[in-house]
């Protein structure tokens, strides 16, 4: 296909059933996030968003590495312009990066995060993006930002505290340190942990089973969930009405509901 040859070879994409897996594939460096990597992640999760094939997607890392973060060569460059125009270059990065995160976060679609390696950084926010984290035994995940001079700008700020608590959160971030599996389970950084040799293929079971939900109640419920934390419930549930007006029109349910009322007519017959 011709979107697959647009795809930089820092990533690689396949699609079983309606389950799409996504690799980043940058081994060599952790699978350390470029600009080249980031454009062609941000047109793949519009290219899944779109795909109405695609019911579920998992990301995970190829070689030992889930994801470094950014890519040092950049981190480097961002050092060597002028300085007059170090703040406008890293706000228009910033924009790419969040860019990205919103992309995955707001995919109207169920997302897995299968952390093969450490997630470090950014490669941890992206992880926390997704809607379930399921690590190998030999995974880590660390906010690393504070080591680097810098704070968490890819969305752990805002995600990391909805799955640990706002004082964990802060700890975590203000030390940088590495987590490891069972810690991360127990805290609820992750949801799941895996032997390394069956995480891919127990994300991609796991994605198999919420794809079987509805699309539009899925994505619609993922909408609001997405937002209820700063919401009061007067809100949700105002929102919430809205997305089920939606739902009572689609194909699903009236599929559903003409099956339910033929098996129950069946029975009466009986």
């Amino acid at each position: 296909m011709d979107e697959d040859k647009a795809l930089p070879s820092s990533i690689e994409f396949e699609v079983e059933q309606a389950v799409a897996t996504l690799r980043l594939n940058r081994p060599d460096v952790r699978n350390a996030i470029d600009d080249d990597m980031r454009a062609g992640l941000i047109g793949l999760i519009d290219r899944v968003a779109r795909d109405e094939s695609i019911r579920a997607l998992v990301i995970t890392g190829n070689g030992k590495g889930f994801c470094s973060g950014g890519d040092i060569k950049s981190m480097k460059q961002r050092l060597q312009v002028p300085p007059g125009d170090i703040a406008f270059n890293g706000w228009r990065r910033q924009q790419r990066t969040h860019h990205l995160v919103s992309a995955l976060h707001d995919l109207p679609k169920p997302t897995i995060a299968a952390v093969n390696g450490a997630a470090t950084g950014l490669g941890c926010d992206l992880a926390l993006a997704c809607d379930f984290v399921i690590a190998s035994e030999a995974s880590t995940m660390a906010m690393t930002y504070v080591l680097r001079g810098l704070i968490p700008d890819g969305g752990g700020m805002y995600f990391l505290p909805r799955r640990v608590g706002l004082a964990r959160a802060k700890e975590l971030i203000f030390t940088g340190r590495t987590v490891k599996p069972q810690e991360a389970l127990a805290l609820g950084m992750i949801d799941r942990i895996a032997t390394a040799d069956r995480l891919v293929r127990e994300a991609q079971d796991w994605a198999a089973e919420m794809a079987q939900g509805a699309p539009a109640a899925v994505a619609l419920a993922k909408s609001v969930l997405n937002q209820s934390f700063e919401l009061t419930a007067e809100q949700v549930f105002g929102m919430g009405s809205q997305a089920q007006a939606i739902c009572y029109s689609t194909r699903d349910h009236l599929e559903s509901v003409q099956a339910f009322l033929a098996k129950s007519a069946g029975k009466e017959k009986r």
